[in-house]
């Protein structure tokens, strides 16, 4: 006689936070918090008592995300067995009622989840990950395609220069990630062109969160007086690398050594189409900056002392921002986020919003394995940590006690033993060994072709 008990949503969120490890007596435990859970439950367009709730929806696209198939079967028969491992009656593994049931789930509740969970494993950083008591943030934008539909096509336009038919839609995603845990802290999307649709516009409504001594690391493209301006009226701080077309005179302004200055920036009289006219005019006149030269770079920060922070140790902390590039890696390639699934533009914001989620889980217990084996997070595997929850999925729900610590402390052991970017070697050549099959382009649309 098979078990049909029901679990209540108290305990869907607690089977939720076992399998993502996040348990009280562990660091970082409070990272995909209850309230953020039932903000999820109490905004989903689902009253009625299905089999796919909210919380067992989302847990299945959560590993869906993590799956190296990622397929809507693979999350479904995923769900298959852990109801069999309970003794409860076996679900069916057509996908139409799960696909059905990721399109009840609230898209905004499902991004502030993203931010809460970069937010809080940001602020819970070990004061020993962070700069001089700064904790750092990355950012930089990339692109994401998805299927040729009509639906897609229609907000996220492909590139012009391609014929209609023969292209992708695409789609601008900047993200702010946390550098000493790795964790996204907020994202913005938009189509890759058009009006507001650019690295600085997105990334502006992200500011809020570069305030209170956080030092931002960004590429040449962030160094704007705006920028700059509004990063100090919160208190925060940057550091950057000039931008080409503004040259610097080491001669003017305040020395502070060789090629290392202070020197005042003034506002310019243009804004920048990302800020109100009434916020710009907030802005004061003018900035005072530090720039310096080490090597043939010249760098600008908001770092003023000399004494505090030498050129050669910024310009050593400032190559740690391609740390943001290996992010991106994992999240599109490792991931299989570069090519999204989702055939309209709601469903594809759902599956950018829970595939990030789901790598904040994974930053979390990398963090977790780093505080208790007294390592770094940047210096562990994130591949690792993703194959280890995969495989202990089921058993972190379904056990308890003495039984349960001894799988989380192996999770975690296991976690922290595969060390990353400790490898020596020559640098390697930009190309590849494996020579490319011989079919042909695609020269009109596949419906003709065929």
């Amino acid at each position: 006689m098979f078990n049909r008990k029901k679990y209540s949503t108290l305990d869907q969120i607690r089977r939720l936070k076992n399998a993502v490890l996040q348990f009280s007596h562990l660091p970082f435990d409070d990272v995909l918090s209850t309230e953020v859970l039932q903000n999820i439950v109490q905004h989903s367009n689902s009253r009625r008592n299905r089999l796919f709730t909210p919380l067992i929806t989302l847990k299945a696209f959560i590993f869906q995300s993590l799956n190296t198939d990622g397929s809507c079967r693979q999350a479904v028969s995923h769900v298959l067995s852990e109801r069999l491992l309970e003794g409860q009656a076996a679900n069916s593994i057509h996908t139409g009622a799960y696909c059905k049931a990721r399109d009840r789930l609230p898209l905004v509740p499902l991004q502030q989840a993203v931010a809460a969970s970069g937010t809080a494993l940001h602020q819970q950083a070990d004061p020993t990950w962070l700069f001089k008591g700064h904790n750092l943030m990355v950012t930089d934008g990339s692109t994401l395609t998805m299927p040729d539909t009509p639906e897609n096509q229609a907000v996220f336009p492909q590139q012009p220069n391609q014929k209609s038919g023969l292209g992708f839609p695409i789609l601008r995603i900047v993200v702010l990630i946390s550098l000493s845990v790795g964790a996204v802290v907020d994202y913005a999307t938009a189509p890759y062109q058009g009006k507001g649709t650019g690295e600085t516009t997105l990334f502006s409504q992200m500011l809020r969160h570069i305030a209170n001594s956080t030092l931002l690391l960004a590429d040449r493209y962030y160094c704007t007086w705006a920028i700059i301006a509004s990063i100090l009226q919160q208190e925060g701080h940057i550091l950057v690398q000039n931008h080409a077309r503004r040259k610097p005179d080491f001669h003017l302004g305040q020395p502070l050594g060789p090629k290392d200055h202070l020197v005042t920036w003034k506002k310019p009289k243009r804004k920048p189409d990302w800020i109100s006219q009434e916020d710009y005019d907030a802005l004061p006149d003018e900035i005072l900056i530090r720039e310096f030269a080490v090597g043939n770079k010249v760098y600008v920060t908001t770092l003023l002392s000399s004494k505090s922070y030498h050129k050669k140790e910024l310009a050593g902390l400032y190559s740690q921002r391609w740390s943001v590039e290996l992010d991106l890696r994992s999240i599109k390639t490792h991931m299989k986020m570069d090519m999204l699934r989702c055939k309209t533009p709601d469903r594809v914001q759902k599956e950018i919003a829970v595939h990030l989620l789901a790598y904040n889980l994974v930053r979390a217990s990398i963090a977790r394995a780093s505080a208790i084996k007294h390592k770094l997070p940047r210096q562990l595997s994130f591949m690792t940590a993703v194959q280890q929850l995969n495989q202990n999925l089921s058993q972190l729900m379904l056990f308890a006690g003495d039984r349960l610590d001894h799988i989380v402390n192996g999770l975690l052991e296991a976690i922290a033993s595969i060390p990353i970017g400790q490898q020596k070697r020559k640098p390697q050549p930009r190309a590849i060994k494996r020579r490319p099959k011989p079919y042909p382009l695609l020269t009109v649309p596949r419906n003709q072709a065929c």
